[in-house]
């Protein structure tokens, strides 16, 4: 087969489809030995194109084949005769399968692909949802639907997860946090010959050098999780019901979000030495080919400026561990830069569980709200222990990583109340129970945007193993088993979150300012001990009453008093007193195996709030 070359575009890096001719431009030196090997998919056939060095420009070599049918094709380049993927590649062969053991027999090589799908967006508006309102879902694609979909042939996939919008929506989670979705290498493939670093793949942290063909059993691990250098502008395959279709059943979930006023975030992980520009582009593709609404950012070098500064991205959700706020854009009108770090997990866990706890911290972060930036508050995340486990395991027990136990962290601020994982005992199922309740009340109570991840409304486990990153099975997979006898947690989590919905104070755009700006006779946000209106600063104290003034808010004008009490004896705190006509009225009590009061209930005592045991009571005063 003859093909027509002429000179490519520049502008874009990548292959892609141009009329009816397919542009390749990649990086290389002028001096540089290059070839596009084309491999005809049916056939099995392979082309070897020469590209010639005229068609450079700077480090760039880019050429336009003429009458290029992209679906029959796929390509890989060889650079001095070295294999190289392309960092752009729109599709990925032979990943189409995940864990496919059969991959070995081809050496577990992959190729490159032109994706042309045509994808309808109809009239798809993104909901951009302000950090007042936003609370996030945080989800494994394959982990979310595996353990209950095992008969369902959407299991594991993007639809499985479409089929759950409305759970998650029920809830009232209005953004969905997908763990990375683009193409990785999931198998641990073994490096056959020493190559130099700047051509070396680097697929994955547990990729090691092995005698040529061999892999040690110990290393065949599965890279669950995906943090790992991807192929950055690739729909993950395996995660499709039919993985020639991708593109368009990702797109499909974004449209379904949408249309249920809900935002789709995704993470995106750069190791330290990912070219800038690379960064850059596929922040783009993800923006403009799928409506992405945002990015939680990982990877230490980061052009963070750029990415801050960049127009296309200024309405696009950014999530990262800080942020240099002097180079935010002046007339910056949409506020989309959040801080999404362990910084509220720590302060809560370690009131939760009495580990060194600090109330001071911990009433800081349950207030912490920045001026023209969003913060996301989390307890549990994928990372440590399932906020279950927080609660029944006093160590770690990832024994089945492989590892002798010496992975995942250590500082995990955790309590097992008296039996190490599950237990029969009903005192010990009873606090366990209440602690639950207490990290989802702190959560949903603070200020910052909430995040939790799928499975811990329903108290999912991982049977204590905290660095789930290698356990495709019934540890790293939400047990949806637990569903049907946690229908309890979920109604209360759903009461939790209307109730921070229906008093938009609680979560007010920007932080509190403990003083009466408005003049109405309180300030918008107090504390209270013994006594009303004395919040004693000492930070070993274990009871605190915060009140909120609805006054604050444009759209609600009830008063909330949220009384803590993490002492292991009842608690009186005192309550101020209200304007003329209004009443104290209790709404939860996380002692109460029904923690959400049916109906309006005047509180008898209007002076003090009497709290149990390691408990946390929400009063309202109207």
């Amino acid at each position: 087969m003859r093909f027509r070359l002429t000179e490519g575009n520049f502008i874009r890096i990548g292959a892609y489809k141009e009329g009816n001719t397919a542009v390749f431009t990649f990086a290389a030196q002028k001096e540089d030995e290059c070839n596009i090997v084309l491999t005809d998919i049916a056939q099995k056939k392979k082309y070897n194109i020469e590209v010639p060095a005229q068609y450079s420009l700077g480090s760039l070599r880019s050429v336009r084949i003429h009458d290029f049918d992209c679906e029959k094709f796929s390509y890989y380049y060889l650079i001095n005769g070295v294999r190289h993927i392309d960092p752009y590649a729109t599709i990925i062969y032979g990943r189409e399968k995940w864990n496919d053991c059969d991959r070995a027999e081809k050496d577990y090589e992959i190729e490159c692909g032109i994706d042309k799908t045509a994808i309808d967006w109809k009239k798809d508006i993104q909901p951009e949802i302000g950090r007042d309102r936003m609370k996030l879902y945080k989800l494994h694609v394959r982990g979310f639907s595996m353990d209950t979909f095992q008969k369902n042939k959407h299991a594991g996939t993007f639809e499985a997860v479409s089929d759950r919008i409305r759970y998650i929506k029920k809830m009232g989670f209005t953004s969905l946090l997908l763990m990375p979705v683009y193409e990785f290498e999931e198998m641990t493939v073994p490096i056959k010959h020493v190559v130099p670093d700047y051509v070396k793949p680097k697929y994955s942290q547990m990729r090691t050098e092995t005698e040529p063909g061999h892999l040690d059993k110990a290393d065949e691990k599965v890279n669950f999780w995906g943090y790992t250098r991807g192929n950055y502008f690739a729909v993950k395959a395996s995660y499709a019901n039919e993985p020639s279709d991708a593109a368009n059943e990702f797109a499909r979930l974004v449209q379904r979000l949408h249309k249920n006023n809900m935002e789709c975030i995704m993470e995106m992980y750069f190791p330290d030495n990912t070219d800038y520009n690379l960064i850059l582009s596929a922040l783009h593709y993800w923006v403009q080919r799928f409506h992405v609404d945002g990015f939680r950012l990982l990877g230490n070098k980061l052009p963070l400026t750029a990415i801050i500064q960049d127009a296309m991205l200024s309405r696009t959700k950014i999530l990262y561990d800080s942020f240099d706020m002097s180079v935010v854009p002046k007339d910056r009108r949409y506020e989309n830069l959040y801080i999404d770090r362990a910084e509220y997990q720590f302060p809560a866990r370690m009131m939760l569980n009495h580990i060194n706890c600090n109330m001071n911290e911990l009433l800081n972060q349950q207030r912490k709200q920045g001026e023209n930036i969003g913060f996301i508050n989390y307890i549990a995340d994928n990372n440590g222990f399932t906020l279950t486990d927080l609660f029944m395991y006093n160590d770690r027990h990832n024994e089945a990583n492989g590892e002798n136990n010496t992975d995942g962290t250590s500082w995990n601020f955790s309590n097992n109340y008296g039996f190490e994982g599950p237990s029969k005992k009903k005192y010990v199922r009873d606090i366990r129970g209440i602690k639950w309740k207490d990290a989802m009340l702190m959560l949903f109570l603070a200020q910052g945007v909430p995040m939790i991840m799928a499975g811990d409304e329903i108290c999912n486990s991982q049977s204590g193993n905290n660095n789930a990153y290698c356990q495709d099975n019934s540890i790293g997979w939400v047990n949806w088993a637990n569903e049907s006898s946690r229908r309890e947690n979920v109604r209360f989590l759903t009461r939790l979150i209307r109730f921070r919905n229906e008093h938009p104070v609680i979560s007010s755009a920007k932080p509190y300012k403990f003083c009466d700006y408005k003049a109405v006779g309180y300030p918008d946000i107090s504390y209270h001990g013994k006594n009303a209106w004395i919040g004693e600063c000492d930070p070993t104290m274990l009871c605190v009453g915060v009140m909120y003034c609805g006054d604050y808010s444009d759209e609600d004008r009830d008063y909330i008093y949220v009384a803590y009490n993490f002492y292991s004896s009842r608690e009186k705190l005192a309550l101020p007193k209200l304007k003329k006509g209004m009443k104290w009225y209790a709404v939860c009590d996380s002692s109460l195996k029904t923690p959400f009061y049916e109906n309006e209930t005047v509180c008898e005592n209007q002076q003090y709030a009497d709290v149990s045991p390691q408990s946390i009571c929400i009063l309202l005063g109207k």
